[in-house]
């Protein structure tokens, strides 16, 4: 708030704090328990750009008479005569496109990125022109609510419950030790099992209903298709009817392959078929279509196709 408010002071425009406390606890705090007790590798940077930073927010800047919100996110807005379209970052190294597949045309229209077309030392270089306290701050890395990363201690405060013991079986349910919480574990882990094997092992999938975590060789994590829920949609839906050829990010480190995406009858979903095998893919990522840098759209993989 003070860095903020210094800024501010600096350019001379004016600063508001909002309280947002309880929208943030109830619309991704307790979103990102839910979905580690449900076996689930969640993203709460998403929800609160979907559900607090381009709702609420972008709320109280209408009423406030703003022209436009503008953030500081690595992406660009591209104007075209159908509409504004989102598009990766200049910078790929910086880009946040695939934490922003939920923004929907509306909120498109009123948003601005202007760091898209920037690189980080660009940025920084503004701010020094500018005379700006937090030129050389530091980038922000952790999850804003969990700053050690120690995620099971979070879900463990708000679920006591979440460490509950089970056990560590192989594909075939036979049981191989015990484990202290699934919330430990996520989708395509190696280290940490505490399982002795000649030949590496690595989670197949999380079951939350037995408390059981699976796991077997590399090539068990092998999916060749997955199903997309609360998909929004940033092209035209009915592109994707017969199925439409473009890449997609199934996290937000992984480099964008060739898919083919399928809308189906529900609106809100879609089914992904790769062109080559995909690993280690976690229910409660999520699933972004490209057209090269451009958004198309994206939901969330679910658990429902495994």
């Amino acid at each position: 708030i003070y860095d903020a408010r210094t800024v501010a002071d600096r350019l001379g425009f004016p600063h508001y704090v909002l309280d947002y406390e309880s929208i943030f606890q109830q619309n991704v705090i307790d979103d990102f328990v839910e979905s580690y007790l449900q076996g689930e590798t969640p993203i709460p940077c998403i929800r609160c750009n979907q559900r607090v930073k381009f709702k609420d927010l972008l709320t109280t800047a209408r009423d406030l008479g703003a022209e436009a919100l503008v953030t500081g996110h690595y992406v660009q807005r591209i104007e075209r005569p159908q509409g504004a379209q989102l598009h990766r970052a200049v910078d790929h190294n910086r880009d946040q496109s695939y934490f922003l597949f939920a923004t929907t045309q509306e909120q498109l229209d009123y948003l601005r990125f202007p760091l898209g077309n920037m690189t980080k030392s660009e940025t920084r270089d503004y701010a020094k022109r500018f005379g700006l306290e937090v030129a050389d701050k530091p980038d922000s890395q952790d999850i804003c609510f969990v700053p050690s990363g120690g995620y099971a201690s979070v879900v463990k405060k708000f679920q006591p419950g979440a460490l509950d013991p089970g056990d560590i079986v192989d594909l075939e349910g036979n049981v191989l030790g015990q484990h202290a919480g699934i919330i430990n574990f996520t989708v395509g882990q190696r280290r940490g099992l505490g399982i002795a094997a000649a030949d590496p092992l690595y989670v197949i999938r999380l079951e939350p209903e037995t408390k059981r975590v699976v796991i077997g060789p590399h090539h068990a994590l092998a999916r060749h298709t997955l199903q997309v829920k609360e998909v929004n949609w940033l092209e035209n839906r009915s592109t994707f009817a017969n199925g439409y050829a473009c890449q997609v990010k199934i996290r937000s480190t992984h480099q964008p392959v060739q898919a083919l995406v399928h809308a189906l009858d529900d609106p809100t979903q879609a089914q992904v078929l790769f062109v080559e095998p995909e690993y280690g893919i976690s229910a409660g990522q999520a699933c972004v279509f490209f057209d090269q840098d451009r958004v198309l759209g994206g939901g969330w993989i679910s658990r429902e196709d495994r």
